[in-house]
């Protein structure tokens, strides 16, 4: 008996599209400087909470055999050289991976303003990373594909999951123990919400990855932040296994001043936040002082907008429309993860 073997040229082997959705997710413990600048590895543990679909990537990929070079298409516009050249090394990590050397199709858009301190980068790579390696492939788990993810943003290692995430910066040098795990499932955060303030939604000047790797490299008050933030660390993690948000209300914003105060001591400085992101802090303070209740927790990233976690956010809401300089307010649930879709961007 005969047998046959068929080889197919490259040209005919058959890539499907795959279209993923990631949602923001806002850190309270933060993270904020990198022992590898290369494989993304942080400095310290942090912790987040995913959000809803208010803050999302929608990605397709589609890898194609006739392309001469990586198509990006971000918020219906060609992405600039910079966007192209961060998604085209991701692809190319993706390619290594699966073992191809196809071009791809990628198309993605965000329900929020990009690059604003509004956690972008960690939705758009995590939703990146869970359409491309499926287009190319690779039949990853959540944990791998929070390792991917990495590759494009630290932070995007958590948009993988919802609910509280915890990433954690790993001990080996290949970076192969630094991905994201779920603390806590959306399901037991119902009542909690994320009002965030918006003052400014432009482009920031300076990007989180500068801005970070300069304070490392220059602030003083850096290396007390590593000394500290992990039993901030420690008292947060143990107030979310308990589903407490007051337990770790004033964590959360001693965590956000610090890791402001280490951009401030940057040389040059870093200054993110502005003469209304100061209200908004001392406002917070005030209505927990006078109501003798942890009602809510300021948080703010690279950025002016606030991030404010709440169980009560009618009050909070209230007072936020009552200080001049904020734009818009949304209010958002605590998320679920990653997830696909048939309806495609192409």
């Amino acid at each position: 008996m005969l047998s046959c073997i068929f080889l197919f040229p490259i040209s005919f082997i058959l890539f499907m599209e795959f279209t993923a959705i990631a949602n923001s997710n806002i850190a309270i413990i933060k993270y904020w400087g990198k022992r590898d600048e290369k494989l993304i590895l942080p400095t310290n543990n942090s912790i987040s909470f995913t959000m809803d679909e208010q803050l999302s990537t929608t990605t397709t990929v589609e890898f194609d055999s006739n392309l001469a070079r990586d198509e990006v298409i971000l918020d219906s516009k060609q992405a600039d050289e910079k966007e192209f050249a961060r998604v085209h090394d991701f692809l190319n990590l993706v390619r290594a991976r699966a073992r191809i050397k196809i071009f791809a199709h990628v198309v993605s858009n965000n329900t929020f303003p990009k690059a604003a301190g509004l956690a972008s980068s960690a939705s758009g790579f995590a939703a990146l990373a869970g359409a491309a390696s499926k287009a190319a492939g690779l039949n990853y788990s959540e944990k791998e594909i929070s390792v991917l993810a990495r590759f494009g943003s630290g932070s995007a290692t958590r948009s993988v999951y919802g609910g509280a995430v915890e990433w954690q910066k790993g001990n080996a040098i290949d970076g192969s123990d630094s991905y994201a795990i779920q603390l806590s499932s959306e399901k037991n955060w119902k009542n909690l919400r994320n009002i965030i303030a918006i003052i400014d939604a432009e482009k920031k000047k300076v990007s989180s990855r500068a801005g970070m790797a300069e304070t490392v490299k220059t602030s003083k008050l850096f290396r007390h932040r590593l000394e500290a933030v992990g039993t901030r660390f420690e008292i947060v993690r143990n107030a979310i296994k308990n589903n407490n948000f007051e337990a770790m209300a004033d964590t959360i914003m001693e965590d956000s001043d610090d890791m402001h105060a280490c951009m401030a001591d940057t040389n040059p400085p870093i200054v993110y936040m502005n003469e209304t992101s100061h209200k908004i802090a001392k406002t917070v303070r005030q209505l927990n002082g006078d109501s003798n209740e942890k009602i809510a927790a300021y948080t703010f990233d690279a950025g002016p907008n606030a991030n404010i976690y709440t169980t009560n956010p009618k009050e909070v809401k209230s007072l936020l429309n009552e200080i001049e300089g904020i734009k818009k307010i949304i209010e958002c649930k605590i998320g679920e993860g990653i997830h696909y879709s048939n309806k495609h961007l192409f």
